[in-house]
């Protein structure tokens, strides 16, 4: 038995021998044959690492060629994500635009409702003060605050129709006086040039007839707009008035509820920005207009009240405005009392502008709104071309709270984020940070 026993344990010995080398060179014939494959190696957040492919080729039949991922500079990796965010942030700004534009007359109508309901708020909170019912004061704030509109809308109409006709005998004259000039100049213009050139613009006009007569006809398109416009907005008015902190609780609702804290705080903010835009431009408009139109009523100029008027509707519109009513005043007492009465009310007109641009915007708005003039006029642009005059008048506006609610919701963030990190502490640094999955692991102990 013990002979038995020895000659297989040498029998499995030589088993297991052979085994091994046929281990062995099944090893050595699959290391020959094997086909590299490079071990990816995670890229650094501040660059890429060149990475390499095995691909077919070389002196043993492959060869080695970087990854088209990291042959692209980071640089323009950044770049093209970035570009296609902005793409579709691109595509969402103009499909809101034209949605805008499609119903522009809503927009507008709830807007110019905003602009007045901030007017207006302040007499409604003033009159629950004294006892009034909420229902009883908003009726009395709109009914006034409408009479007063309508009042100014009509004083300028008929104040435009009265004197039409001296303006129109004052602008013949002065057409028979520049007449006179010219033939008198040393350009040596004839009465003939003059006539034919007079001559050319009445053939002008009744070749045109027909394009006049449709402007006329999209006129009153335009006005049964304005009218429902006006209507509607009178209509939203009322509403904002009387149910504003509902219809605002409403909103927010939609909001969702991770977001709701910061957005109610920021709404109220928005709202005063807003409020004190609209009373500070009151008030320096109606400056500018009793300035100006006490310039013109003292230099004799035609139309002084309506041009103050002007003035003073055409002031909501930021820089332009100004520059346009006083290009208007100017032109009439051009038109009616010759140069030197022209050069004097434009110097009238740019002494009060400079007065309103350097002490009483500064001085009443404030910090309350405060828009860089380049974002002005940008906005002014922008909402003319979107929306025409409407859009000119709200646009400094929307800045100005779009503002406002962007600088408090990033002061509100931050002190989430220090609010969060003065509850759960300081984190680990130094010598005792550890990865996260052995803090994960050793929290689990």
């Amino acid at each position: 038995m013990m002979k038995r026993a020895g000659w297989l344990g040498t029998l499995g010995r030589g088993l297991s021998q052979i085994g091994a080398r046929l281990d062995e060179r099944r090893a050595e014939v699959e290391a020959e044959t094997a086909v590299d494959v490079p071990v990816p190696v995670p890229l650094p957040v501040d660059g890429p690492v060149p990475a390499t492919v095995v691909a077919p080729g070389g002196a043993s039949g492959w060869r080695e060629r970087p990854d088209p991922v990291t042959v692209i500079p980071w640089g323009m990796r950044v770049a093209a994500e970035a570009s296609w965010r902005l793409l579709l942030l691109a595509g969402m700004l103009w499909v809101l635009m034209k949605v805008i534009s499609e119903v522009r007359l809503v927009v507008l109508a709830f807007s110019a409702a905003l602009l007045v309901t901030a007017l207006l708020q302040p007499f409604v909170v003033r009159l629950r003060r004294l006892g009034l019912p909420r229902g009883l004061a908003t009726a009395v704030t709109a009914i006034l605050g409408f009479v007063v509109i309508g009042l100014v809308g009509w004083f300028v109409v008929w104040q435009v129709m009265e004197n039409l006709d001296t303006l129109s005998a004052r602008v013949r004259e002065g057409i028979d006086e520049l007449k006179l000039w010219l033939l008198d100049s040393p350009f040596h213009v004839t009465e003939k040039q003059i006539n034919d050139i007079a001559k050319s613009l009445t053939d002008t006009i009744g070749t045109n007839t027909e394009q006049i007569t449709s402007a006329g006809l999209q006129g009153v398109t335009v006005l049964v707009e304005v009218l429902t416009g006006i209507l509607l907005s009178m209509f939203s008015t009322l509403f904002l008035l009387y149910d504003g902190k509902r219809i605002w609780t409403w909103v927010l609702g939609l909001v969702p509820r991770a977001a709701r804290p910061g957005v109610a705080g920021a709404g109220p903010r928005a709202w005063r920005t807003l409020t004190a835009y609209v009373r500070g431009t009151v008030l320096v408009a109606l400056i500018d207009a009793v300035f100006i139109g006490l310039g013109l009523y003292f230099l004799d100029v035609t139309m002084a009240v309506p041009l103050a008027v002007f003035i003073f509707l055409f002031a909501f519109i930021p820089l332009v405005g100004a520059v346009v009513s006083g290009a208007l005043a100017v032109v009439v007492a051009l038109v009616t009392q010759g140069p030197f009465i022209a050069l004097m009310v434009l110097a009238v007109v740019l002494a009060v502008q400079q007065l309103e641009g350097h002490v009483l915007q500064p001085f009443i708005l404030g910090r309350a709104v405060r828009v860089h003039p380049l974002a002005v006029v940008l906005a002014v642009a922008a909402g003319g071309m979107v929306a025409g005059i409407g859009g000119a008048v709200v646009a400094v506006p929307l800045v100005a709270v779009t503002n406002t609610v962007v600088v408090y919701l990033r002061a509100y963030s931050r002190d989430q984020q220090r609010a969060a990190a003065a509850t759960t502490g300081p984190g680990p640094h130094g010598a005792t940070a550890l990865p996260r999955a052995e803090r994960e692991e050793s929290a689990d102990e």
